[in-house]
């Protein structure tokens, strides 16, 4: 698939997000009546908007980013290993910071490539709205204004998975699971991110779920490219 890209220059990632408030009832009222708005649709007739805050998360005009994980691949011995390492600081300005330092120190040059499954549709846009929302400069990667489609350096396991088939979705469980990956989910799901981070205060465990969707994602685009996947002592945390 991609023979002309190196893995060398492709930054994988992935990102965990909870509401920006545990509980409804302290939002402001304008941002209630702003989200009783924005999940309308969603909800439908089924949910109150309290009901349904628990998924604010996954809007970065109601969520914040707990953890950025990121791997990327170097060869060593005539085999690829994988470096993984994340950004979770409890300030989620700092976060994006480190962030965007590594983006615009580490992977800014017209070669690199950024990579996450979903991405085009939640972690790359997000990751851009939080930064806007604490007045941080966009990285180049992350920058899209007035960039042509094939200009923009994001790649994306699910768009690479559908072939040209837009309505086709598939979750990274079912995608690793049927190429042979092993799971990411071995212990918790994202339904349940939020309660972790509010209710036990775990990040540490977080941050393990993220890492292993972050090597499932990379270990997709080998498998992509028909090369063998890693084995775990080429997978190192740093």
């Amino acid at each position: 698939m991609l023979e002309k890209k190196k893995l060398e220059d492709i930054l994988f990632l992935d990102i965990e997000t909870v509401p920006q408030h545990e509980y409804w009832k302290t939002l402001p009222k304008e941002t209630q009546q702003l989200f009783e708005l924005k999940t309308q649709y969603q909800r439908k007739e089924e949910f109150t908007a309290e009901e349904f805050y628990h998924k604010a998360g996954i809007w970065a005009e109601f969520g914040k980013i707990i953890c950025i994980s990121v791997g990327y691949f170097i060869e060593k011995d005539q085999e690829y290993q994988l470096r993984i390492t994340s950004f979770d600081n409890e300030s989620e300005y700092q976060l994006l910071v480190d962030f965007k330092n590594l983006l615009d120190t580490h992977f800014n040059l017209k070669k690199h490539l950024l990579c996450a499954h979903n991405g085009k549709e939640f972690d790359f846009p997000y990751i851009a709205r939080r930064m806007v929302i604490h007045q941080i400069p966009l990285p180049e990667k992350l920058n899209l204004f007035g960039k042509k489609p094939w200009e923009v350096a994001h790649l994306d396991t699910l768009e690479l998975w559908k072939f040209g088939d837009y309505k086709h979705y598939t979750s990274l469980s079912l995608l690793t699971h049927i190429l042979g990956v092993p799971s990411p989910k071995q212990d918790i799901d994202g339904s349940e991110v939020a309660n972790v981070y509010y209710k036990e205060q775990d990040l540490d465990r977080i941050v393990r779920y993220c890492e292993n969707d972050t090597i499932a994602i990379a270990q997709l685009l080998l498998r992509f490219n028909n090369l063998p996947i890693l084995k775990n002592e080429n997978i190192v945390r740093v």
